[in-house]
C-alpha cells in the first residue's frame, strides 16, 4: 500500500499516483464545511446580538435605580435647617421635620467619664527602646496584680503577671473585654487614661478588687490619687457620665445620652451650656431641583444610548469571519472588519422601540386626578424636535418656579400611585416600563449577572440548538474525511498493483527477448 494512516490521522497520500492527495480533500473539505462555517456565524452574531442586548440591560438598570429615588416622597421632602447661634447649638432636619422655627436652649451637656493619670508616671520604656514589664516600671508591685472593671456593658476580672505584662497589654486586655470602656497609655506624656466610650448617665466606670495592689484605684486622707497609675478612683465607687439636658419650645427639662437629640425629625448638636438658639427648618428646593435635573440627564442619557443602538448602520457585507479567514489576517484587519461586522445588529430592533415609545409615551402623558401640576410640560419639562428622538430639555427657572409655588405639587407629579396607569406620578410609571423592559430583555438574551448554567432565554436556546448542529456536522465532516482517504488510498493501492504488473510484464518481455 503507498499511503499511510494511523491513530494520530498522520496521513501520506500519493506515493503510488503522484496525486497531492492531501491539498484535493482539503479542497474537498472546504466546500463540505461551508455548512458549518455558516452556523458558526449565526452563533457569532447571536453571542454579539446577546451581548447587546444584556448592555443596554444594564444600561436600564442604572437608569431604574434612579427612578426608585424619583418614586419616593421622602427624595422631594428634603429639609434643610439653620442656627441662629451656631456655638450654641445646631441642627439638621429629616424628610419628617415639620417647617418651622423651633427655640432651643441648653442646660447641661452629655459627658462621658474621663480618667486619667493626675501626675507623671515613671518612664515605661528602656533605653534601647524595649518596653518595660510593670515590674520594672513600677517597683514595689507584687508578682500578681488583679482588680475588677465593670463599664456600661458588663463587668470582667483581670490578673497579670508583673514579670511580663507591659501597660500597653494592660491596655490592650481592657479594650479587648468590650465593657464599653477604652484604655490607653500616652507615652509622650507618661499617662495613663480610662474613658468611656459612650455619654450620659448609663456610662459608667466602677475599678473593684484592688484593694490588694491598688493598681487603678485608692486615695489618700486628702483625696489624692494612692494608686500606681495616679488616677482619681476610688476602689468601689461608681464613676458616671450626665445626659445633656435641655429646652425645646415649651418643653422644658428634656434629657438625652448624647449631645445629637432628635425632636420630631430634628437632629440637635449641643455645643454649650447655658446658651441657646433658635432652630428654623424650611424645604430645600435647591436639592429636590438637583435631583429632577439629574432625572432629565439620566433619562437622555439612556435615551441616547439605546438610540444609538437602534440607528446604527448595519454592513451586511461583513459577516463574521471563519477560522479560516482569520488564519490570514492580521488583528488589526480582524478588529476592523469585526467592528462591521457587529455593527447594527439590533437596527430598528421591535423588542427595543416597543418599550422605547411606551416610555416617551407614559413620559408625556398627563397624570389624572391631580389637583397641581399634571405634565411635566408645567414644571419646565418638554421635549425637543422629532428628529431629537424624545430628548428632554429642562426650563431651570420654571422648574424653580414650580417648586418655590407648589413643592408638594411638583412631588405629587412623581409620586402618585394608582392602580391605573393614568393616574400614576411619572417616576412610578416609569419605573414599571423599565421593570417590564428589562424582563423582556432578559427573556430574549438572559442575564449577565445569573448564576444559572443555563441560560433559557431564546437567544440562549437557539445558540444549544446551534451548538447541537455543529457537533452533528463535525461528526459527519469526519466521516466525509474518512472516506475521502479511503477512497484514495483504495486509489492509490489500483495504481500501486498497476505498477507492480507493468513492472512485470516488462521484466517478463525483456526475458524471452533474449
Amino acid at each position: 500500500m503507498n499511503s499511510i494512516s494511523n491513530s494520530s490521522n498522520l496521513r501520506i497520500g500519493g506515493l503510488a499516483s503522484g496525486i497531492d492527495t492531501d491539498s484535493i480533500i482539503k479542497n474537498l473539505m472546504k466546500v463540505k464545511r461551508m455548512p458549518v462555517d455558516k452556523l458558526k456565524q449565526e452563533k457569532q452574531i447571536l453571542n454579539w446580538q446577546q451581548e447587546d442586548y444584556r448592555g443596554v440591560n444594564s444600561t436600564l438598570r442604572g437608569f431604574r435605580d434612579k427612578l426608585f429615588d424619583m418614586k419616593l416622597q421622602s427624595t422631594y421632602l428634603v429639609n434643610s435647617a439653620s442656627s441662629s447661634n451656631e456655638t450654641a447649638v445646631s441642627a439638621s432636619a429629616n424628610s419628617n421635620a415639620k417647617r418651622g422655627i423651633y427655640s432651643v436652649s441648653v442646660t447641661q451637656l452629655a459627658n462621658a467619664v474621663s480618667k486619667g493619670s493626675q501626675e507623671t508616671l515613671l518612664e515605661e520604656s528602656n533605653a534601647d527602646g524595649t518596653i518595660k514589664t510593670l515590674a520594672a516600671q513600677f517597683s514595689g508591685l507584687p508578682g500578681s496584680i488583679s482588680f475588677t472593671l465593670e463599664g456600661t456593658t458588663g463587668s470582667k476580672s483581670f490578673t497579670f503577671d508583673t514579670s511580663t505584662a507591659t501597660i500597653y497589654s494592660v491596655a490592650s486586655e481592657i479594650n479587648a473585654a468590650n465593657l464599653g470602656i477604652s484604655a490607653s497609655y500616652d507615652a509622650t506624656l507618661n499617662r495613663f487614661f480610662l474613658n468611656t466610650t459612650t455619654t450620659g448617665s448609663d456610662a459608667k466606670i466602677k475599678i473593684s478588687d484592688d484593694n490588694a495592689s491598688h493598681f487603678l484605684s485608692g486615695l489618700d486622707g486628702s483625696g489624692n490619687p494612692s494608686n500606681i497609675l495616679k488616677l482619681q478612683v476610688e476602689n468601689g465607687t461608681d464613676y458616671a457620665g450626665k445626659d445633656a439636658i435641655f429646652n425645646f419650645g415649651d418643653m422644658t427639662g428634656l434629657t438625652s445620652a448624647t449631645n445629637s437629640p432628635t425632636v420630631n425629625g430634628i437632629t440637635l448638636s449641643l455645643k454649650q451650656e447655658g446658651a441657646s438658639g433658635a432652630i428654623s427648618v424650611t424645604s430645600n428646593t435647591d436639592a429636590v431641583f438637583n435631583t429632577i435635573k439629574d432625572f432629565v440627564s439620566a433619562y437622555n442619557d439612556t435615551l441616547a444610548k439605546i438610540n444609538d443602538k437602534l440607528s446604527e448602520i448595519r454592513y451586511r457585507d461583513y459577516p463574521p469571519l471563519t477560522d479560516e479567514q482569520r488564519d490570514v489576517m492580521s488583528e488589526k484587519d480582524i478588529e476592523k472588519w469585526e467592528e462591521f461586522a457587529r455593527s447594527g445588529l439590533l437596527k430598528n430592533d421591535p423588542l427595543l422601540n416597543g418599550h422605547l415609545e411606551k416610555m416617551r409615551t407614559n413620559l408625556y402623558s398627563s397624570v389624572s386626578g391631580l389637583t397641581g401640576y399634571k405634565s411635566l410640560a408645567e414644571i419646565g419639562i418638554t421635549t425637543g424636535s422629532y428628529m431629537e428622538k424624545g430628548k428632554l430639555y429642562l426650563d431651570e427657572t420654571k422648574l424653580k418656579e414650580a417648586l418655590q409655588k407648589d413643592p408638594e405639587g411638583v412631588m405629587n407629579l412623581f409620586t402618585k400611585s394608582s392602580d391605573n396607569n393614568d393616574e400614576k406620578g411619572i417616576a412610578a410609571r416609569l419605573y414599571d416600563n423599565v421593570n417590564n423592559a428589562m424582563s423582556s430583555l432578559a427573556e430574549k438574551a438572559g442575564n449577565s449577572s445569573s448564576y444559572s448554567l443555563a441560560d433559557n432565554s431564546m437567544i440562549g436556546k437557539s445558540l444549544t440548538s446551534i451548538d447541537k448542529n455543529i457537533k452533528t456536522w463535525e461528526d459527519r465532516l469526519k466521516d466525509i474525511e474518512d472516506r475521502f482517504w479511503r477512497q484514495f488510498s483504495a486509489m492509490e493501492e489500483a495504481i500501486s498493483r498497476m505498477n507492480s504488473q507493468s513492472a512485470w510484464l516488462s521484466q517478463q518481455l525483456g526475458a524471452s527477448s533474449n
